[in-house]
C-alpha cells in the first residue's frame, strides 16, 4: 500500500531518529540565541573600548536583526533548493565564523558588518531548523516540537547570560566571542553527522531512491512511498513558490500576525523598564519585571504546541490573542492606577507583564507551527523564512515608535497600550484569514 512519509511517521511510535533530530535542531537554535544575544550583554565593555556613545553603537546592535530578516527568507529559499540539512549546516557555519570574526572588530562599522553576516546565519538557521524538524515529527508531536525549539533565542540568551561572568573573567569580550564561535561550530559537525533531509523533501524533488534509503531511519518495513499531496498542489503536480496565488491568504495572515505579535512583544520587552521607572519604580525592580517576562515567554511558547495539538491552531491562536487583549487592558488600568511604587501594586503589574509575555510568545509560537503545516514541501523553508522576515518589522516599529507613544501620553501609558491592544486584535483577525489552519487533534488524521 502506498503511503506518504507523513503517514509513515504518524502510524508508528516516535522513533529515536526523530528525537535525535529534535535535540540537534534545539541545540542549533539555542546556540543561535547565545551568539545573537551575547553582544547585548557585553555592549558596555565594547562601547567603552571603542570610545563611542550608546546611540552610535546601536547601529552595530541592530545589524544582526537586519541580517536575521534577510537570512530567514533567503536561507529558507536555499533550504527548499538544496535541502534543509545542508542549508542548516551552512547557516551554522556562517554565524559561527561571523561570531569569531566579530572579535577582531576595532570600530562600530566593522562590528556592524560582522553582525550583519552573523544575522544572515541566525535567520537561515531558524527557517531551516524548524522546517527540517517539522518534517521528521509525527502529527501528534509536530506542533509541540516546533513551538518548543522556537524558544531557542530566549533560551540561548538565558544560557549565555549565566555563562558571561565566567567567560569574561577567563577570556575578556574578544576571547568570549571566539569561544562561543568555536563552540557553535560543533553544531555543524552534529548536523552533517546525524541529520538527514526528510523523504518528504526528497520526494518533492524527485529523489525517490534517496527517499527510500532515508525512510529506514524510521522503519525497517518495506514501504512504498509517494509524494505528499498538499492543498496547493496543481493538477500537474508542479512545485510552487511562497508568493504563488494559492498561498495568498496564508501569506497575508502570517505577515499580519507575525508583525503584530512581534510588535507587541518588543513593545513590552523594550519599553517596560522606561515605562515603570517613569512611574517611580527602581531600575532593579523594573528590570526584574522584564526578566520575569522572558521566563514566562518560554513556558507560553511550549504550552502553545500542546494546546494546538488538541484544539487546532485557529481556536488556539484566537484565544491567546484575545486573552492578550484583555491582559493589556488590565495592565493599562494597573499601571495608570499606581500613585507610586508599592509592593502590592508591583506584584500585580509584574504578574500581568509576565502573563502578557506568555500570551504574545504563545501567539508567535502558533505561527511557527502553522507555517510548517500550511506551506507545501516545495516552499516550506522559504515560507517559514517569509514569516520570520515579516516578523522583523515588529521590532522596528516598536523600537521606533514606542518612545514616541510614551511621550505622547505625557505621563500616561494609555496611547502606548492602546496601540499594543490593536496589535493583539490584528493577531486574532489573522487567525481567521489563514485558510490552512492546523486542525484539532481529533481531525488531524484527515488533514
Amino acid at each position: 500500500m502506498s503511503q506518504t512519509f507523513r503517514e509513515v511517521l504518524s502510524n508508528r511510535p516516535l522513533r529515536m531518529f526523530s528525537i535525535t533530530t529534535f535535540v540537534i535542531c534545539a541545540i542549533v537554535l539555542v546556540a543561535d540565541g547565545m551568539d545573537a544575544q551575547f553582544l547585548g550583554i557585553v555592549a558596555p565593555l565594547v562601547i567603552e573600548e571603542f570610545g563611542v556613545d550608546a546611540g552610535t553603537f546601536g547601529f552595530a546592535m541592530s545589524a544582526a536583526l537586519v541580517g536575521f530578516g534577510l537570512g530567514s527568507w533567503s536561507g529558507g529559499w536555499l533550504g527548499d533548493t538544496i535541502g534543509r540539512r545542508w542549508s542548516l549546516a551552512i547557516a551554522a557555519t556562517v554565524f559561527s565564523l561571523g561570531t569569531i570574526a566579530a572579535s577582531t572588530s576595532t570600530d562600530v562599522t566593522q562590528m556592524a558588518f560582522w553582525r550583519l553576516i552573523s544575522g544572515l546565519g541566525f535567520g537561515s538557521a531558524y527557517a531551516n531548523g524548524i522546517a527540517l524538524l517539522g518534517e521528521w515529527l509525527p502529527d501528534k508531536w509536530r506542533s509541540v516540537g516546533i513551538t518548543t525549539i522556537s524558544v531557542g533565542t530566549p533560551a540561548g540568551g538565558m544560557v549565555v547570560s549565566a555563562m558571561a561572568p565566567s567567560l569574561l573573567e577567563a577570556y575578556d569580550w574578544r576571547g568570549s566571542f571566539v569561544f562561543l564561535g568555536v563552540l557553535t561550530f560543533i553544531c555543524v559537525i552534529l548536523i552533517i553527522a546525524f541529520l538527514r533531509d526528510s523523504p518528504t523533501w526528497l520526494l518533492a524533488k524527485g529523489k525517490v531512491e534517496e527517499a527510500k534509503k532515508v525512510v529506514h531511519k524510521i522503519t525497517s518495513d518495506a514501504v512504498e512511498l509517494v509524494a505528499e499531496r498538499h492543498d496547493t498542489d496543481t493538477e500537474g503536480g508542479g512545485s510552487i513558490g511562497v508568493l504563488h496565488r494559492t498561498n495568498l491568504r496564508v501569506n497575508i495572515g502570517v505577515g499580519v500576525a507575525f508583525t503584530s505579535a512581534t510588535a507587541v512583544a518588543y513593545g513590552v520587552l523594550l519599553w517596560t523598564t522606561t515605562l515603570l521607572t517613569g512611574k517611580g519604580w527602581d531600575l532593579d525592580d523594573a528590570a526584574y519585571a522584564v526578566a520575569f517576562a522572558g521566563l514566562t515567554s518560554i513556558f507560553g511558547s511550549i504550552a502553545a504546541g500542546l494546546i494546538i495539538q488538541y484544539f487546532g491552531s485557529r481556536v488556539t491562536m484566537a484565544t491567546f490573542s484575545g486573552s492578550l487583549f484583555v491582559t493589556l487592558i488590565a495592565l493599562t488600568i494597573a499601571v495608570e492606577s499606581m500613585s507610586g511604587p508599592h509592593e502590592g501594586g508591583n506584584l500585580a503589574v509584574v504578574g500581568l507583564i509576565g502573563l502578557a509575555a506568555a500570551l504574545f510568545s504563545a501567539s508567535i509560537a502558533c505561527m511557527y507551527a502553522i507555517m510548517t503545516h500550511a506551506y507545501p514541501p516545495s516552499c516550506r523553508s522559504a515560507g517559514i523564512g517569509f514569516g520570520i522576515f515579516m516578523g522583523r518589522f515588529g521590532p522596528i516599529l516598536s523600537s521606533g515608535f514606542g518612545g514616541t507613544l510614551l511621550d505622547l501620553g505625557d505621563g500616561s501609558s494609555v496611547p502606548f497600550f492602546a496601540v499594543l491592544c490593536v496589535g493583539s486584535l490584528l493577531i486574532s483577525a489573522a487567525a481567521f484569514v489563514i485558510d490552512r489552519p492546523i486542525p484539532p487533534g481529533r481531525k488531524a488524521g484527515a488533514a
